[in-house]
């Protein structure tokens, strides 16, 4: 397995980690009987602010894994793996660790910053598998 697909399946090994953290915390908040029920209404009890942020980072990966997943994809099929492609990746996958302890903790701007390094690593994957 190439370097750029090894932190492929690292990054979708962090997105599992990540729902399961969460799940786990807003399960905590909300009580058993609404998570386990079928969710026909709003909680009885509210999330505290750091669930609701851990829970919205993890949306953010959701929505982040799979711009990141298409250009390692992309990577692989076209063999272009380089040291920008690597380093790249291995970035996207630092910032992607840093950004739910910044978005849980409420890190001002960081939390902006890292999503940004994260989203320009992706870019500059699609260049690379382009040129």
């Amino acid at each position: 397995m190439t370097f750029e697909l090894t932190i492929l399946a690292l990054a979708g090994l962090l997105h599992i980690g990540q729902f399961a953290f969460a799940s786990y915390r807003a399960n905590v908040d909300v009580g058993t009987e609404y998570s386990l029920g079928p969710r026909d209404h709003m909680p009885t009890q509210q999330m505290r602010p750091a669930t609701a942020r851990l829970m919205r980072a993890y949306d953010n990966s959701a929505v982040m894994l799979p711009l990141f997943g298409l250009a390692m994809m992309l990577i692989a099929v076209t063999d272009q793996s380089t040291m920008v492609t690597k380093s790249a990746a291995a970035i996207y996958l630092a910032a992607r660790v840093l950004y739910t302890p910044a978005y849980a903790l409420g890190w001002q701007p960081w939390r902006s910053v890292i999503w940004i390094v994260a989203l320009a690593c992706c870019a500059l994957l699609y260049f690379a598998a382009l040129f």
